[in-house]
């Protein structure tokens, strides 16, 4: 059996601390903690480290600098994200939500409210609708049956 040095049962133990603890902390605090640690500052003091600290090595403060710009580039990311995953994404269509869609479409609902009252993305609705025969089917999709973008659908087919 093998024992443990202080050191090393110190070391796990903040190990296991880090582990517990990690998904409690905000990003914003972690971005702050990135930042007092790059500008060479103790983040719960304040207190300048002295110039021999590790966190004063050019090396050190580099990859701090990169990882406050990736991290405020995920924060970025997250604040501007266009749309969110939509409740029925990936889930069946029934004959139930065909029906309420076309209803809707024939009623003059815009594309854009009928994603939000089904839960889909507008390109969901968009080839849903093409798969009903509403619209075209749009540009990149591939389904049996549907006619493509530019194509004529049959029932208009007559009218030009």
């Amino acid at each position: 059996m093998a024992h443990e040095t202080t050191s090393e049962a110190t070391s796990k133990t903040t190990s296991e601390t880090m582990r517990a603890t990690a998904g409690a902390m905000s990003d914003e605090r972690a971005l702050a903690i990135l930042q007092a640690l790059a500008d060479g500052a103790d983040p719960a003091s304040g207190a300048a480290f002295p110039a021999g600290s590790p966190y004063q090595q050019p090396d050190t403060v580099r990859a701090l600098f990169h990882a406050i710009r990736a991290l405020e580039a995920a924060l970025s990311r997250a604040e501007h994200k266009p749309r969110s995953i939509r409740g029925n994404a990936g889930k069946p269509w029934s004959s139930e939500e065909d029906a309420s869609l076309a209803a809707d479409f024939d009623a003059g609902q815009p594309l854009d409210a009928l994603a939000a009252a089904h839960g889909r993305s507008r390109f969901a609705i968009e080839a849903r609708l093409a798969k009903l025969g509403k619209v075209p089917m749009p540009a990149g999709v591939r389904a049996g049956g549907a006619p493509r973008a530019g194509e004529r659908l049959p029932q208009y087919a007559a009218r030009s």
